[in-house]
């Protein structure tokens, strides 16, 4: 059976308890493969340093139903035990109306129980209630245990345990206000994994408060994942037809792991490069994918590494085909402004800046392409997510795609730029539900391979 930790609401604790169990399991030798509710990418590279294995996403409005059941029983079949963490309060959609997307609709899909996070803070007896709400407001749901964050004092505790018992509804675990391990963050959430300094020395303790605050005798068959339903056919492997470059180093790491196994089903020898250090692109490439990330913090070292620009500029200005999204747009501006007002030069394929800002641009989207591009065509449509806290001084006169919002069909202005062979926009994508968007832009580094005109889908 595989657990989905599932919080009363955002901020109480998910993530942390999350990583202390994923810590304590790899301590004890366990094979544990986790997935993460939602279209964040920053809590899957902590997963993922912690497990060895790539952390999938599951979001059924990137995506779709049939491909979160699929995904998840594809990756779960090799792993002795399988975590979710789940995304916001236990109930919380995507659109506040109902609760699509949410952990609880993600655990109704996969018929897998959920731990319920408590902040336990400023109260005692109170928790039962909370508890008792969770538990019954949707029986699909099943929640067979609590995990007790920031508990004050034995006595506090005691408090606590008294008030639950009542619920037949087990303590799993119990987590002192001062055993919390802080993380740092800032302006769109924790810092990477691939940032973060000494944090084999905060997994240790993660994985020490994992092995003492937790009931492991009640934990381990929760977490046991021999019952999950056989596996789905895999993509079968296409010969490797395209060397593509891929951004990845601290200021370009965000990218969904199912994209990148897309990518090299389909055919792509995936080149890792990095354009805060190397001096130049790989050799014998077709194609270059930009991935998000936070290039504004690292602005300055991009700007430095003039001959990484200019290689980049040649590349896309000869006709590369390109993939670029929210970072990714971003080092293909003219230039980044960073909250402090300071000006660094990028590759000036756009005749704009990205000015950082102090509003957040957060929410799934349904983009339809208004033009043709290396990644799709004209009026082909699909759901994308943006979150991002800069803004282009300068729209495109002929911009790529118009915005839609999931809630009440809310119209945003139309964004993305196209030129040369680039397609460019803040909207993340999800290519799990749409293969052919990876295909199509496959296809688009061939045809430029081979000189020929771009294929049609």
């Amino acid at each position: 059976m595989t657990i989905v930790i599932a919080g009363e609401r955002s901020g109480v604790g998910k993530t942390t308890v999350t990583l202390a169990l994923l810590a304590a399991l790899r301590q004890r030798g366990q094979s544990v493969q986790s997935f993460k509710v939602g279209p964040d990418y920053i809590d899957p590279m902590f997963h993922a340093y912690i497990t060895g294995r790539p952390c999938r996403n599951l979001d059924p409005v990137l995506t779709s139903e049939a491909y979160v059941r699929d995904c998840f029983a594809r990756h779960s079949q090799n792993a002795e035990c399988v975590l979710i963490e789940g995304v916001m309060g236990l109930f919380d959609g995507a659109s506040g109306r109902d609760d699509t997307a949410s952990t609880a609709h993600v655990a109704r899909l996969l018929d897998v129980p959920a731990i319920l996070i408590l902040n336990c803070s400023s109260t005692s007896r109170s928790v039962a209630a909370i508890a008792h709400g969770y538990r019954t407001f949707d029986p699909r749901v099943r929640v067979v245990g609590v995990v007790l964050n920031r508990v004050g004092s034995d006595r506090h505790l005691e408090l606590l345990s008294q008030a639950l018992e009542p619920l037949d509804l087990p303590i799993l675990g119990v987590l002192r206000r001062q055993a919390e391990i802080a993380l740092p963050d800032r302006h769109l959430g924790l810092i990477p994994a691939v940032e973060q300094k000494n944090l084999d020395a905060v997994i240790e303790r993660l994985a020490d408060l994992g092995q003492t605050c937790f009931d492991w005798e009640k934990l381990l068959p929760l977490l046991d994942s021999h019952a999950l339903a056989p596996s789905p056919p895999q993509t079968k492997m296409e010969e490797k037809r395209v060397r593509l470059a891929i951004a990845q180093d601290r200021a370009f790491s965000f990218y969904y792991a199912d994209n990148l196994d897309l990518f090299q089903s389909l055919g792509a020898e995936l080149v890792p490069w990095s354009p805060l250090s190397d001096r130049a692109l790989p050799e014998h490439i077709q194609g270059l994918y930009f991935g998000g990330g936070f290039p504004e913090v690292f602005a300055g070292q991009l700007a430095d590494n003039k001959s990484a620009r200019q290689a980049v500029r040649a590349a896309i200005q000869s006709g590369m085909p390109t993939y670029a999204e929210c970072g990714g747009l971003m080092y293909l501006c003219d230039r980044i402004v960073d909250f402090e007002q300071n000006a660094y030069e990028m590759t000036g394929i756009f005749p704009t800046a990205a000015v950082m800002g102090k509003q957040l641009a957060l929410g799934y989207r349904q983009a339809t392409m208004l033009q043709d591009s290396c990644l799709a065509r004209k009026g082909d449509r699909f759901w994308g997510h943006e979150f991002h806290r800069s803004t282009l001084d300068r729209e495109p006169d002929r911009p790529l795609i118009a915005l839609q919002g999931y809630e009440s069909g809310q119209q945003f202005a139309p964004e993305g730029w196209q030129k040369y062979r680039v397609h460019a926009a803040y909207t993340h994508l999800h290519f799990g539900a749409q293969p052919y968007l990876a295909q199509r832009f496959l296809e688009s580094c061939i045809a430029n391979k081979r000189h020929l005109p771009l294929p049609t889908r």
